[in-house]
């Protein structure tokens, strides 16, 4: 049963609140500098309007602001309605465990593996996915281990499913970012499912969209497609920059 105290679970943000904070500082030391010398009034300007973007951000992606983020993780696990629910499944850097909590929760006779990083440039650990799978009623459904995207440490074929959300264009140690999604699948058990939601549809991190999806097929993939969310109705338009969720996509299939 789900934990009965009033204790909060903390799924983190998509925005780390240290960007909202250098962005303001920086910002106002330019302006500070520009009373000496006026053109860097252009620098301190710049750097203020990215503090208030990025806070903006930061409150739409939080649960006290819409919670957009729950909305975009939804439309992963929407793309899993084809699987029964049941046997191992991995989530490649499931952060503080947002996603492999609800699919635990979603699909209570399966077990989940969160793998994650957890480096400091965010505000994620292991400990805070513990805690909340406790919260949430779902501690012997779910496990949480460190590990790399980029070399997943289990043989092949070893999951039933394989999700990934906003995470491979992160990976700083790989920049052929379809080598990920290609060890991704090497996990998948023949027959099995796989979900991975990133920015596909940005050319500057994954190239041509179609080159990406043949080289896809290529690898014995049984059935793959890829769907363009970013045009969902509940994105507002200011997060629909390239680095937000303007190039977001699901990758999907079954192996």
């Amino acid at each position: 049963m789900a934990n009965s105290s009033t204790e909060a679970v903390d799924y983190g943000n998509w925005v780390p609140k240290r960007l909202v904070i250098i962005s303001g500082v920086i910002g106002l030391v330019f302006v500070i500098l520009a009373l000496f010398l006026p053109l860097l009034f252009v620098l301190a300007a710049f750097f203020l309007l990215s503090a208030v973007y990025f806070a903006y951000a930061y409150y739409m992606f939080s649960f006290s602001g819409t919670d957009i983020m729950a909305k975009v993780r939804q439309q992963l696990i929407d793309h899993l309605a084809g699987w029964d629910g049941t046997g191992k499944v991995l989530d490649i850097g499931c952060g503080n465990g947002a996603l492999t909590i609800e699919i635990a929760k979603k699909y209570p006779q399966a077990h989940v593996m969160g793998i994650d990083y957890w480096g400091e440039a965010w505000e994620y650990s292991k400990g805070v996915c513990e805690r909340n799978a406790q919260i949430e009623g779902v501690a012997g459904s779910v496990t949480f281990e460190r590990a790399s995207a980029s070399s997943l440490p289990y043989e092949d074929g070893a999951y039933d499913v394989v999700v990934s959300n906003l995470v491979f264009h992160e990976v700083k140690d790989v920049r052929d970012k379809s080598l990920l999604i290609k060890e991704a699948l090497r996990v998948v058990k023949k027959m099995g499912w796989f979900v991975f939601q990133d920015l596909f549809l940005w050319k500057a991190v994954y190239g041509d969209t179609n080159a990406l999806f043949e080289s896809i097929k290529h690898l014995g993939i049984d059935t793959v497609d890829l769907e363009d969310t970013s045009k969902s109705d509940f994105i507002p338009w200011l997060l629909k920059l390239p680095f937000m969720l303007g190039t977001v996509g699901v990758l999907y299939g079954r192996k």
